[in-house]
């Protein structure tokens, strides 16, 4: 069994391209069945988020499993394979595990160390536990992802400096406007990065917050941490010019500020500069809001040049963090190794020992006249070269389980031995906790 991985990224494709093949959270289940119905796929995760979409998978066959990946990812969004397979990357075994590591670990994150993508996996993680399309091999594979993040989190300072793509934001907004001391910020949704972003907005001297959101609660009870203002989603654009920073992060699959309703701001504005920063995957703002003068606005793939001054220190964590997965990896991968070990060398000893009771049976109808006391001493000696026989081999794989280097003995024994390694039954094993 190995792991998967197969998506894209901010690194790979462009915000245009990522949307195409986003998958909404409130519907998480069909395309994560879809998914484990795939002849070569055992045990299936999705993680969909703004800067990346990737499918996790369990698999015994890993290059049949990641070509049947790729085209279930273009197949459920429905573009051409031919489109989207520039902007893959699928990986197997030990660089799936890194990879996987250090994205939990934010060390492949737009932002370094920021720390939503981790509650981004584990509601990805959740999905599939309530789905029941993560067994025994992710189902520890992600809680070991989670706790190399923790360490990485706790042993270096690659959280220090808070940035964050809402922070990223600030900085552009301070840009713009020389100071946001005084101005105004109108929140489209009311998710974590809106909270974040207001936070952000506050602290760094933005006085007055609006809060919309399809849900008038939510809007509601975010507006009242900041003391500020909700207002209904369908309003909500009679409160554009009232607006100097609109920050938008929704679900929504189509454009929910188009560029003549911001025309219509700026003009009440009397041409009043406004920054629109669109956080959302699909984007909830007309990219042609950009040619308005006066108005700018930034995408997520935009914010990356802001980020990139506060990261210098970062890095530094970032080569401590790195060593740290690295062992790791180590651990995780003899876990694994020993999910073959232990049936290799079960299967091993079994063989051995029906050899071993059909060369007595053959001995003993032969050596009719043996009293029943040579028979117990001929079979003791058997069972005894048996044993001898068998402890260097099982001793080895041991021993190569805790280096790492298991599969190569059990390739070589299966192979040699000609051992049957009865396949895991069904789809999934059961979920075990770490």
């Amino acid at each position: 069994m190995d792991i998967i991985v197969v998506g894209l990224s901010h690194k790979t494709a462009p915000v245009s391209v990522r949307e195409t093949v986003a998958f909404p959270p409130e519907a998480m289940q069909a395309p994560l069945e879809q998914m484990l119905a795939l002849s070569e796929v055992r045990e299936a995760i999705i993680v969909s988020t703004c800067n990346r979409v990737e499918l996790y998978a369990a698999s015994t066959n890993g290059d049949a499993a990641t070509v049947q990946l790729k085209q279930f990812l273009a197949d459920y969004h429905q573009i051409p394979l031919e489109t989207l397979d520039s902007h893959l990357y699928a990986m197997q075994g030990e660089e799936a595990i890194r990879h996987v590591f250090n994205v939990t670990s934010s060390l492949d994150s737009m932002v370094i160390g920021e720390p939503q993508i981790l509650g981004q996996i584990k509601t990805a993680y959740g999905y599939a536990a309530e789905h029941k399309t993560a067994g025994l091999i992710l189902n520890r594979f992600l809680h070991k992802a989670f706790s190399v993040a923790k360490r990485v989190r706790t042993e270096t300072n690659i959280a220090g400096n808070a940035v964050s793509v809402s922070f990223a934001a600030v900085e552009l907004a301070r840009k713009i406007f020389g100071s946001i001391e005084g101005k105004t910020v109108l929140l489209i949704g009311a998710g974590e990065m809106c909270e974040l972003a207001a936070k952000h907005f506050v602290n760094n001297g933005v006085t007055r917050v609006l809060v919309t959101n399809r849900t008038f609660a939510r809007a509601e009870k975010l507006a009242a941490e900041f003391s500020g203002q909700p207002v209904l989603f369908e309003n909500f654009h009679d409160h554009l010019h009232q607006a100097d920073i609109v920050l938008s992060s929704t679900g929504a699959t189509s454009f929910v500020i188009e560029a003549d309703q911001v025309q219509a701001a700026l003009k009440q504005r009397k041409n009043r500069p406004m920054f629109y920063i669109d956080i959302a995957v699909p984007r909830d703002i007309d990219p042609r809001v950009n040619d308005v003068n006066n108005v700018y606005l930034y995408d997520v793939d935009d914010l990356q040049g802001v980020v990139n001054a506060n990261l210098k220190e970062r890095h530094k964590e970032a080569e401590q963090a790195l060593e740290i997965i690295e062992h790791e990896i180590g651990q995780f991968q003899s876990w694994m190794a020993g999910l073959d070990v232990v049936p290799t060398i079960v299967a091993l000893r079994q063989q051995i020992e029906t050899l071993r009771q059909a060369e007595l049976e053959k001995t003993f109808a032969n050596l009719k006249h043996l009293s029943d006391s040579d028979r117990k001493t001929i079979t003791s000696m058997s069972s005894a070269l048996t044993n001898k026989f068998l402890h260097p081999p099982t001793k080895a794989l041991k021993q190569a389980q805790k280096d790492s280097e298991a599969q190569q003995y059990v390739d070589a024994l299966q192979v040699l031995f000609d051992l049957k390694i009865a396949a895991p039954e069904g789809k999934l094993k059961a979920v075990e906790s770490d």
